[in-house]
């Protein structure tokens, strides 16, 4: 159970994450972060922390080149798959691998990843998972045209998120990419 929300502003990627971790009734205020950097990306992530620790701590990203959709695709699922498998955490099921979702900003573009590696890219540049993914985004469209600096809607997000939602809890943690070329 989480939120992971970001937003696109001024060529960088902006990522605000919660801090709850959730197994049933039970809610634990977790230390290690949801949303991090790793070199020029942007990460923050839902579904298992050791996912999230793996993408962390174990994910050698690779180093964009070309058409940006096509590498997110290709050469970076590639090495995610590699990574998660590696680190025993991906699995199979009816011969289909499947992992967790989370998202990615790099050179200004904000990325979703699913459980099946599906890449998708929102129109709206703005984006949010976990449980409380509805939410964040009621808050991150109302305020789009507000002339908010990006942590104030991400913030508002996070707060409307763990205001209606049992597995949303700060404080919370963001992560900022460089700014693109």
């Amino acid at each position: 159970m989480t939120v992971i929300v970001g937003l696109v502003h001024k060529g960088r990627v902006h990522l605000g994450g919660d801090a709850a971790g959730v197994a049933g009734y039970q809610l634990t205020i977790r230390r290690d972060p949801k949303v991090f950097t790793n070199g020029p990306y942007a990460l923050g992530f839902t579904t298992s922390f050791r996912m999230g620790q793996l993408l962390h701590h174990a994910f050698k990203a690779p180093h964009p080149e070309g058409d940006l959709s096509a590498f997110m695709v290709t050469t970076f699922v590639d090495a995610l798959r590699t990574c998660l498998k590696d680190g025993g955490w991906a699995t199979k099921e009816a011969e289909q691998e499947r992992a967790g979702t989370f998202l990615v900003g790099i050179h200004g573009r904000l990325f979703s990843i699913d459980s099946d590696y599906q890449v998708g890219e929102p129109a709206d540049q703005y984006a949010a998972v976990g449980c409380g993914d509805e939410l964040a985004l009621g808050a991150l469209h109302a305020t789009s045209a507000l002339g908010m600096k990006p942590r104030d809607r991400l913030s508002a997000a996070l707060a409307a998120a763990t205001h209606h939602s049992a597995g949303v809890s700060g404080p919370y943690t963001f992560a900022t990419t460089p700014k693109s070329d």
